[in-house]
């Protein structure tokens, strides 16, 4: 329990900076006893809390987005303005979620028993913190969420499945491309949040009912231990989120790229020294 609740703690502390829960985890766990390795399943259900942070953070742009979709998507209903955009970015969610459910779904066992090696997951941490880096250096600063289209849509829909390897940052990957195509940071980070709730929630919600079924969540962590880590994560993750949303309106994503650059060097001298697994 006192593994899980760390956990938890971390799990909210890294959902929404662009550094990697996943990888946080996954490390994290190397230096326990018990754990090693927490699983794939134990970080997508503890996600879960993370996204009902943002689902309640931003339940007002949610439920207008929900509704300027459903008036001219379903009802048919001719939408202007600001209701139009909130409808489009509607749509443009759903778009781009569907390569990450897709490449994750089909690709499942794979992700879960491949991409775990920490060799693979300090290297990714230093080359998506480079590219993360450039983007936020040389992107331009000029597009706001209104200026979203059907192409821009697709390219962050294929940003956002690049999190399908742990250490690449779902939202660090969304960002990115935010910034390649113009986007502010804010813009970036708050379109990272709305985009990721759709595959999150499928990923978290289908391992949860799979622990279910199992009675245990992995072979580290009973149910208890992990919903007890995954509603740490939504205290941890809602403060983290209204923090973050202050930074970018006056900060750039440097400190986070110096990090994940240090942590996976340090990761990737502990395992060359033989100190931890890979």
């Amino acid at each position: 329990m006192f593994e899980s609740v760390l956990l938890g703690i971390l799990q909210g502390l890294t959902e929404f900076l662009p550094i990697s829960s996943s990888a946080h985890i996954r490390i994290a766990g190397e230096f326990f006893s018990k754990a090693h390795d927490p699983g794939a399943r134990f970080t997508a259900i503890t996600q879960i809390g993370t996204e009902l942070a943002v689902l309640i953070f931003f339940r007002n742009d949610i439920k207008q987005i929900v509704l300027a979709w459903l008036r001219k998507v379903i009802l048919r209903k001719a939408v202007t303005g600001d209701e139009l955009s909130r409808a489009r970015m509607g749509s443009l969610i759903i778009v781009g979620s569907v390569p990450i459910v897709l490449l994750g779904y089909l690709g499942q066992d794979f992700i879960t028993n491949n991409l775990r090696s920490l060799w693979l997951i300090a290297s990714t941490m230093i080359v998506f913190g480079i590219v993360l880096g450039v983007a936020d250096r040389y992107g331009k600063r000029t597009r706001s969420l209104d200026d979203l289209n059907a192409p821009h849509g697709i390219l962050y829909g294929l940003a956002q499945s690049l999190a399908l390897l742990p250490g690449v940052s779902r939202s660090g990957a969304t960002i990115a491309m935010g910034r390649y195509l113009g986007y502010t940071r804010e813009a970036a980070l708050r379109y990272s949040f709305l985009l990721a709730l759709p595959a999150v929630f499928g990923s978290g919600l289908f391992e949860l009912k799979k622990a279910v079924a199992d009675k245990a969540t992995t072979n580290v962590f009973s149910l208890s231990e992990t919903l007890v880590a995954t509603v740490i994560a939504f205290i941890i993750g809602y403060a983290v989120i209204a923090w973050l949303l202050k930074y970018v309106m006056t900060k750039s994503f440097m400190p986070f790229i110096v990090y994940r650059i240090a942590v996976g060097t340090i990761v990737l001298g502990l395992l060359a020294g033989g100190v931890i697994n890979p």
